[in-house]
């Protein structure tokens, strides 16, 4: 390729490989400065750092050696033949600095096959790498589109695409759908979940399997999707085998569900043929949590729903021959709407529900009557009327109380008063068992633990090593001399045991 090479023929190279490979031609000069440089060093046989120069307009080059700058008392001089003292470096350059370079002009060589070749792999690397970084720029802001491209091989990692325009995509086997065949010449569609800057190896990797690739193809089957008409606001999917979409109509006049199902179920037949058969349930949504897990459990009808607002959880009650439907195969139904809603959901019989309903409503009516010194019958008013805690009956607004018929002025003031003593007697007795805290053996012996930190420790509630291991730097900052390096570099001693047991379980 660059035999006997003179100036023409390295500008011929270079405007032959940039439109080639469609590589910036700066890129193609420093390849070939770069094969020369290297040529030049293996003819002279010694170790010595070299320089080539090509003018960009006539294609001529000089060839430099040169020797990086050290001060004279330096002590990190290694390789003589590209280092000099600035007592030396002088006599070349008297301009010299410390810690650039002096070099002086040498005579350029002929090259011959040999070298023609390093030139050669020199230049591919070079495109090779110019095309990789060409890639990642192309698509590193478009992850999380969809992506279809042809199936170029397939081994016993994943798949490969090939996405046009010298860019390869790589689908890993546990983001492919299971049991789905993929054969060479296969067209394929994907979302982009991840772009990486690699030397070696994929650097575009797609997924099949993701909740992100069901609401992307719905964008394609459903025009009311991509023009903004119909939301799709989550998405969860047993990946293959079934998923759930929740979806929105900003249009009074289009139904969201019937619009993604499309006429005769074309639309959503269509997702699901792309899925390998996944069975999609469309979901409509709603802005109360409860309604919204209600749709979520389709098909399973649910008979009664209470919200814990404070676990962030929800119990479901069923018609017990319905029990199975609402769990679904091996709990898909559940967990499906779990993920779509963001609840932990608990399903279980209408006589389960009224049972653990009835057992809650006996402790919080035995709390009442005991922590506010009255008797069953108002504690049973309280209850029946949704109260739960001491904080609710000490802050809730005095009209809500008010408005129970039972209750006058009097009775509310008293009540809350009580209420608000039960807090302020539990909160004392809550900072004088932290105060008397001592900590454990193995906070004491910890690396880095000082005695009346560790006590101080305690008195906040962290007595163990592990207490100290779930704690943030920020919980810890406020403390009188501790900044943010030792309070980090005590966590990660407390949390030392994790990793060695993990490094064991592997």
């Amino acid at each position: 390729m660059l035999t006997g090479m003179n100036s023409k023929e390295i500008l011929l190279v270079v405007e032959a490989v940039s439109n080639e490979k469609g590589v910036d031609e700066e890129i193609i000069f420093e390849a070939i400065e770069a094969a020369l440089a290297s040529a030049t060093r293996r003819k002279h046989g010694e170790d010595i750092d070299v320089r080539i120069a090509i003018d960009r307009e006539t294609g001529e080059y000089e060839t430099f050696r040169q020797w990086m700058v050290f001060a004279d008392e330096s002590t990190e001089l290694e390789e003589p033949g590209r280092e000099l003292r600035m007592i030396d470096a002088v006599d070349i350059n008297p301009d010299a600095e410390v810690g650039g370079y002096v070099e002086e002009p040498m005579e350029s060589v002929e090259f011959g096959r040999i070298a023609a070749q390093t030139a050669k792999q020199v230049i591919v690397q070079k495109v090779r790498e110019a095309e990789r970084a060409q890639t990642v720029d192309a698509f590193s802001d478009r992850v999380g589109e969809l992506l279809s491209g042809i199936v170029k091989r397939v081994d016993r990692n994943g798949i490969y695409v090939d996405l046009g325009s010298n860019a390869e995509g790589f689908i890993a086997r546990d983001h492919m759908i299971a049991r789905e065949p993929a054969r060479p010449n296969d067209r394929i569609k994907a979302v982009l979940f991840e772009v990486r800057s690699e030397l070696r190896g994929p650097q575009l990797f797609l997924t099949r399997t993701a909740p992100e690739f069901l609401v992307e193809l719905f964008k394609i089957e459903v025009p009311e999707v991509g023009q903004g008409l119909i939301d799709i606001l989550g998405a969860a999917r047993d990946s293959g085998l079934r998923a759930k979409i929740a979806v929105r109509s900003n249009d009074k006049r289009i139904d969201p569900v019937g619009a993604c199902v499309g006429m005769r179920g074309s639309r959503v037949q269509a997702v699901s043929n792309e899925l390998a058969g996944e069975r999609v349930d469309i979901i409509l949504w709603d802005e109360n949590p409860a309604q919204f897990v209600i749709n979520a459990m389709s098909p399973a009808d649910v008979t009664s729903i209470v919200l814990d607002e404070e676990s962030h959880s929800m119990d479901i009650a069923v018609e017990e021959e319905k029990l199975s439907q609402a769990i679904g195969r091996g709990g898909q139904n559940i967990r499906l709407a779990s993920q779509l809603t963001g609840y932990e959901l608990n399903v279980m019989t209408e006589a389960d529900a009224d049972e653990k309903s009835d057992q809650e409503s006996k402790e919080l009516l035995k709390m009442f009557m005991e922590a506010l010194d009255v008797d069953e019958d108002v504690a049973l008013i309280l209850v029946q009327e949704g109260y739960s805690s001491m904080e609710e009956m000490a802050y809730v607004p005095s009209k809500e109380l008010l408005a129970i018929e039972e209750f006058d002025e009097a009775i509310v003031e008293e009540l809350r008063n009580r209420a608000r003593d039960v807090l302020l007697t539990r909160a004392i007795v809550s900072e004088e068992v932290i105060d008397d805290a001592e900590p454990a053996e193995d906070l004491l012996s910890l690396e880095g633990m000082e005695k009346n930190l560790a006590f101080l420790l305690a008195s906040r509630g962290v007595v163990t090593r592990e207490n100290l291991a779930e704690q943030a730097v920020d919980d810890l900052i406020d403390i009188d001399d501790m900044d943010e390096e030792r309070a980090g570099a005590l966590i990660m001693a407390a949390r030392a045991h994790w990793f060695e047991d993990e490094e064991q379980a592997s």
